[in-house]
């Protein structure tokens, strides 16, 4: 997840409380500890969350303090993603712009949008908490978007895990920004997003933290059968790698 603060690996109820995904089976269990043993690399990398000059030299570029970002890695964007973010906005001026993990990610969208002119951001997250932290956060640096705190619901489209009950969507997406809900759910959980492919434009991106991951592996390949109109490749850069998808246009 992207956020300031610590986030939990378990979804919490409103008033805090840590719970567990609703209804997993002893198959998602073995799912889950299956991937767990083999993916502690990832895990490992992903506590530094990229070097100190990397991450001013990001700031640099999109005119923002030092300070703005304090505290990245473990379960947060790391600097590799947020540049990727970056420059994708900076060069292609995306209008639209859905993203699933409020956080970093959210103060970096916003402001590249800003840089190119404008453009709608519509941000998801499970933690009322952290969607009120982030729209203090955007708002010191003058910045704004469409934060919703959405519960997470069981996943559609056959995919394991649970997805956010999002409501309505724009029916034209540029950019859909993945880096939620945490693996801890399911290994597959994020997968649910393809169920919102078709709404991407020709020519759109999609992009999936933690694409390195094995469980985001596994659902690469099985979005990479489905959705043959999109060009898919890891992209390397960072602690835990991004998936990208450009449809054909």
């Amino acid at each position: 997840m992207t956020s300031r603060e610590t986030t939990s690996l378990l979804p919490r109820s409103a008033d805090g409380a840590v719970v567990d995904a609703p209804g997993r089976s002893l198959g998602d269990w073995a799912a889950l500890l299956a991937i767990g043993a083999v993916q502690w690399p990832w895990l490992l990398r992903s506590l530094r969350g990229g070097s100190r000059r990397d991450k001013r030299a990001l700031l640099d570029r999109l005119g923002l303090p030092y300070e703005a970002l304090p505290n990245l890695g473990s379960w947060k964007a790391d600097t590799g993603l947020l540049r990727l973010v970056a420059d994708h906005i900076l060069a292609n001026k995306p209008r639209c712009i859905v993203e699933f993990g409020t956080g970093a990610s959210t103060l970096i969208i916003a402001r590249a949008l800003e840089m190119v002119g404008g453009g709608n951001l519509l941000s998801f997250e499970q933690h009322p908490e952290f969607v009120e932290a982030t729209r203090r956060w955007l708002a010191e640096h003058g910045l704004q978007a469409e934060l919703r705190a959405v519960p997470l619901r069981p996943a559609p489209g056959g995919w394991a895990g649970l997805w956010y009950d999002h409501g309505p969507l724009p029916d034209r997406i540029d950019l859909l920004l993945i880096d939620g809900p945490p693996w801890t759910i399911h290994p597959f959980t994020r997968g649910a997003a393809s169920t919102l492919f078709d709404r991407i434009a020709p020519g759109g991106t999609v992009m999936l933290d933690d694409g390195a991951r094995p469980g985001e592996r596994i659902v690469a390949r099985r979005w990479r059968r489905e959705w043959p109109d999109f060009d898919w490749k890891l992209v390397k850069s960072g602690t835990k790698g991004t998936l990208v998808g450009r449809r054909a246009t």
